[in-house]
This record gives structure tokens, C-alpha cells and sequence, in this order.
């Protein structure tokens, strides 16, 4: 018992008023889980808008059933709430209304989803020369696109430029020269901010915060590099400097942590003023707004991001007597995360003791880490529901692992479950739409599952399912 302790379990020792079964199922399971009154319901703040359960518990996106969806497209799949995404674009449009607002693509990206967020009008930023390829053959204005990274190389640098992206974010003193060379030699002006860490510490895990001084993002501030690096994009004769960019990591629920950033990166504006003669117009706070994945997750709406972020940026410029700079947001999770889960079917299920008289079920899927890293990667929590039946046994405590050849192949650590729960049944994860996909591989051979979209009960492939063949078209070991 010490050891789930250690683990950050809580320990109950009196009886729950539900139950004997009950007490035991609490002592194992991490503080922030309830045990449900009802194993069948689904907590709507984890699903996108489209979701539902019917009379006979089976789930459905968009006026489609999922046992349909399984017969139609198979398991494991990516499902995707096309009104849901678009919706959740267009209310980040809104709330911001007189900024500017770029989904990440990196959350997520295909053509579709391209099209869509910009659609709905959002720019929209990426990482990657692929990624950059995905949106300009979405047909997406590159006007609208900005190129991220930490280490591009010269030929992402260039097809950037090539394209006519409408910014590009500078990301160490060696890129800019970089950059600068390659404007120079195509004679064209390429607009860029420039990427600075401001040293928060934001409050998510150390993988995902990303402008603290020791991680590879960013210039710093407090080195004064990020102040040489404005001043050289200010000579740098075919650089147009536009503003500073900071982002301080993900799944972030409070604006504290903007708070300082926009401090600091305002002050470093009013500091190159000073130094330049000149006031930069722009301002990039980032992204990584978080989402509900658990009960315990308490995200903001962007209407309530919105005011928080205006004020902030308004106290901070009125404080140091500048002009207000046009200022810009990149939401990615926030926008696609809850748009989407993944559905998967049922196969091993097994009761594991785990203490004294208290059992885990071990309900093993046909996908895995492969199909969703982030719980191996760095304990990210999830949710799951069955999905192809209701139930009428009690809640057990449970653990949805994968398929893969790794004891940490978790897909959700900790989950009460049906206690009937069985081989054939289908259970979905809700939270897939970001990073899911994206981060996804061929562990032990696995072929990636396909991205449907779902609108009025119309089902449609964004990205189709991989196959053995596919996986043995790129091992050229054994041609001759």
C-alpha cells in the first residue's frame, strides 16, 4: 500500500457509503477519479458536441452510430466531428476578434482540416517543410501560413520563402543569417518574428513547457540574445521584422504564466525601441490552451481566454507607456483535441491483483502506444466509455493497455470501466484530435488507422487506413 502511496494514490481506509466494492475500487484508483453512478454515462466536457449515447448505449458522432462506423471503416480508427472542429475554429475567431489566429498544425493536419480552420479564419502555422507541404496543397493562402522550428533546415527555409509564406518565426542567431542569405540570394522580402523564451515556468509536464531558459526553444531574453537577434533582424536588409513570438508550452488552464510572458516580451519591445528607434507591430503569445481529457481537467473558453489575454496585454503596454501591439494566439489542441476519438475494439481482458483484495482489469485494445504515445510518452491522462453497448454491471476499476510489445503500452492508465466489459465490445477515447495522429508510428509493424470525419451521419476518409503493403513498399532491403 506504501507503494501506491508513493504513486500518488489515495488511501481510504473507512467504508464508502456506496459499498464495500466501492472502497476498494477508490483505494487503488488516483485521487482526481470518482467512481461513476452510472458506468455508461459520458461526462460531456470530454466529447465534442456531436457525441452522444443512444437508448442502447451505443455511441454516436454526428447522427452516425459507432457500430456502424466500425463495420464501415474497422477498428482502430481516428473519428472525427467535422461541425465540432469547425465550430470550435470559428469561436476562437470570434472571441479574438481584431487578432490574429493561427492553428497549429501540428496538433493535427490534413488537407481537410486545412481548409477547414481556414475557412473559418485562422491562419495557420506549421512546423515542418511537410507539414507546409499538407497546406499549400490544401490550397491555403501562403499569406496565411508561418513556418515554426527550432532547426529548419535550408531547403524548409527555402520552399518558405519560395512559397511567399506571410511569416516566418526565427528561432536562433544562426538561422537569421541563414534566412538573411537566402532572401538575398532570391531577392525576396521575407517577414519574420522572432522566437524568445521568457523564462516561465508554465504549469504543465517539463516536455511540453517551452519557455523556461533550459530547453531548446527560443532566444533568450535574459541572456540579452533575444534582444541581438531583434537587432539583427532590424539589418538584416531583406528581413522585415514584424514583432516577438513566445510561447510557453501546453495544456495550460490559467493565464498566469501569460501573464509574465507578455511582461517580459513587452518590455523587450519597449528595450529594442529604444535601442532601434523603432516600435515592433506585433506581438505572438502562443498557443497551448488546454482541454478536458479527465474529470479533473478545468479548461477556459476562448471568450474567457480572450478578456483574460486582453487585459494582460493592455495593463502590461499601459505600464511601460507603449502603444498596444496587434497581438496574435495559436491554438491547435484546443481547437481539434476534443473533435475527436479513437475507436477501438475490445480483445484481451484480464483481473490483475494489484494490493490486498483489490484487482485492476486489464482491457487490452486493438491499437496502442502506436496510435496514441502521449500516455507512454509523458503520463498524459485519458478517458474511455464503452461504446458499442450499455451496461448494467457494476464499475471496476480498469487500465485500456495496447497491443505492443512494452509494459508502459498504456492508452489509459485509469478508467472505471464495466466490469462485463468483453472481447468484441467497442470503447473510445475521447481527447484524439490532438497529437494523436500526429505523433503516431509503425511500432512492431502496426499500419497507422485511418481519420474519418463524421457530418450529418455521413461518414468520409480524411486519411486512409496503412496497410502491410504499404509498410512493405518502403523496405527496399531485399530488391535487387
Amino acid at each position: 500500500m506504501r507503494g501506491l502511496r508513493r504513486l500518488g494514490f489515495a488511501i481510504v481506509t473507512h467504508t464508502h457509503v456506496a459499498g464495500s466494492i466501492h472502497a476498494d475500487l477508490a483505494a487503488a484508483a488516483p485521487h482526481w477519479l470518482a467512481v461513476p453512478r452510472d458506468v455508461n454515462a459520458l461526462l460531456p466536457a470530454l466529447w465534442s458536441s456531436g457525441v452522444c449515447k443512444e437508448a442502447d448505449g451505443t455511441l454516436s458522432v454526428a447522427g452516425l452510430r459507432v457500430d456502424e462506423l466500425a463495420d464501415k471503416v474497422g477498428t482502430p480508427a481516428y473519428v472525427l466531428d467535422e461541425a465540432d472542429l469547425k465550430a470550435r475554429a470559428a469561436a476562437f475567431v470570434e472571441a479574438f476578434a481584431g487578432w490574429d489566429v493561427f492553428y497549429a498544425g501540428k496538433a493535427f493536419l490534413c488537407r481537410a482540416v486545412a481548409q477547414w480552420v481556414t475557412e473559418a479564419g485562422c491562419g495557420l502555422d506549421v512546423c515542418t517543410g511537410g507539414e507546409l507541404a499538407v497546406a499549400l496543397s490544401a490550397g491555403v493562402d501562403p499569406a496565411k501560413i508561418g513556418l515554426h522550428g527550432n532547426n529548419k533546415s535550408d531547403d524548409e527555409l527555402a520552399a518558405a520563402v519560395d512559397a511567399g509564406v506571410g511569416r516566418i518565426i526565427v528561432d536562433s542567431l544562426p538561422e537569421i543569417d541563414r534566412l538573411a542569405a537566402l532572401a538575398e540570394q532570391r531577392q525576396r522580402r521575407v517577414r519574420v518574428l522572432v522566437r524568445v523564451t521568457a523564462g516561465v515556468e508554465a504549469h504543465t509536464h517539463s516536455y511540453v513547457a517551452t519557455a523556461h531558459e533550459d530547453q531548446k526553444f527560443g532566444i533568450s531574453i535574459a541572456t540579452g540574445d533575444a534582444l541581438k537577434a531583434l537587432l539583427r533582424c532590424q539589418d538584416a536588409a531583406w528581413l522585415d521584422l514584424a514583432g516577438i513570438h513566445s510561447h510557453i508550452g501546453s495544456q495550460i488552464f490559467d493565464a498566469d504564466g501569460f501573464e509574465v510572458a507578455a511582461r517580459r516580451t513587452l518590455r523587450l519591445r519597449a528595450e529594442f525601441a529604444q535601442a532601434s528607434g523603432v516600435l515592433l507591430p506585433e506581438l505572438d503569445l502562443g498557443g497551448g490552451f488546454g482541454i478536458a481529457y479527465t474529470s479533473a481537467d478545468q479548461p477556459a473558453t476562448p471568450g474567457d481566454l480572450a478578456v483574460a489575454m486582453r487585459e494582460i496585454v493592455a495593463h502590461e503596454s499601459a505600464a511601460l507607456g507603449t502603444p498596444e501591439p496587434h497581438c496574435s494566439i495559436e491554438p491547435g489542441r484546443a481547437i481539434c483535441g476534443p473533435s475527436m476519438f479513437t475507436l477501438y475494439t475490445v480483445g484481451t481482458v484480464k483481473q490483475v491483483p494489484i494490493a490486498d483484495g483489490v484487482d485492476r482489469q486489464y482491457v487490452a485494445v486493438d491499437g496502442g502506444m502506436s496510435d496514441n504515445i502521449r500516455t507512454a510518452l509523458y503520463a498524459a491522462e485519458y478517458s474511455a466509455t464503452l461504446a458499442s453497448r450499455r451496461s448494467e454491471a457494476p464499475p471496476r476499476l480498469s487500465r485500456v493497455v495496447g497491443k505492443h510489445c512494452e509494459s508502459g503500452d498504456i492508452v489509459v492508465r485509469d478508467e472505471y470501466l464495466p466490469a462485463d466489459i468483453a472481447a468484441g465490445d467497442l470503447l473510445a477515447v475521447p481527447g484524439a484530435g490532438a497529437y494523436a495522429h500526429s505523433m503516431a508510428s509503425n511500432y512492431n509493424h502496426v499500419p497507422r488507422p485511418p481519420v474519418v470525419s463524421v457530418a450529418d451521419g455521413v461518414v468520409r476518409t480524411l486519411i486512409r487506413r496503412e496497410t502491410i503493403a504499404d509498410l512493405l513498399a518502403l523496405d527496399v532491403s531485399g530488391e535487387q
